[in-house]
């Protein structure tokens, strides 16, 4: 999924990015305000990552802003520590949750992938369709007869979206939207490739091929 990381901290921003994108996350970074809300603006962001000390445009106006102009994606705010009250500021202008600095990776990890299993209802806690499980710790997927195939991390990306959105027909635009970052320069011919090295792990039958529209993933 894509993930904005508003962050003004390079030093914090280069030891989270290795393990945001381990995690199976292709993210974007921003390292101010006004950069920071014009790419939650216009881009489709799955989850944002927003410090609320940032230069140019402090975190919250940021996220008034977006709140404002309806944009209800799942954002977690980072605070200092000892801050209550830049949390319950956070929190009252539309943050879902929040981490006060400093912090372990791995907590943060945990909060992101619980923002974004209430984003999406219908997964549940267990992300699975019909027999396909998505093993999100050991980013495998693991069929109905227990057999687990190991995932790249952009084989990763594409099946998660594609599991969160069963039976509705994805756009190749929308899948490379939501498996490539701002810097990839990918092609269309390049979804085809993994959609293909999909099919060979989980079955040709349960990716289906609609021309000149997209894909769907199949239920049983």
């Amino acid at each position: 999924m894509r993930l904005l990381l508003v962050e003004d901290d390079l030093a914090q921003v280069a030891a989270l990015l290795p393990a945001l994108k381990a995690a199976g996350f292709a993210v974007d970074h921003a390292a101010d305000g006004i950069g920071g809300e014009q790419l939650g603006d216009t881009e489709p962001y799955d989850v944002v990552v927003l410090d609320l000390g940032l230069p140019r445009r402090p975190g919250l106006e940021v996220l008034r802003h977006w709140r404002a102009q309806g944009r209800d994606l799942p954002v977690l705010v980072l605070t200092a520590r000892d801050a209550w009250h830049e949390r319950v500021d956070g929190l009252k202008a539309g943050a879902d949750d929040y981490l006060g600095k400093p912090f372990h990776v791995e907590e943060l990890l945990a909060r992101l992938n619980a923002l974004t299993r209430r984003a999406a209802p219908a997964a549940g806690r267990t992300l699975a369709v019909d027999g396909l499980s998505l093993d999100e710790d050991g980013q495998q997927v693991v069929l109905e007869d227990g057999r687990a195939h190991p995932l790249t991390g952009t084989e990763f990306r594409l099946l998660r979206y594609l599991l969160r959105n069963p039976e509705r027909i994805l756009s190749k635009t929308q899948l490379m939207e939501h498996v490539y970052d701002l810097d990839a320069e990918p092609s269309s011919n390049l979804i085809e490739v993994y959609i293909r090295r999909l099919r060979e792990k989980i079955g040709r039958d349960r990716i289906e091929t609609l021309r000149g529209q997209g894909y769907r993933l199949k239920r049983r």
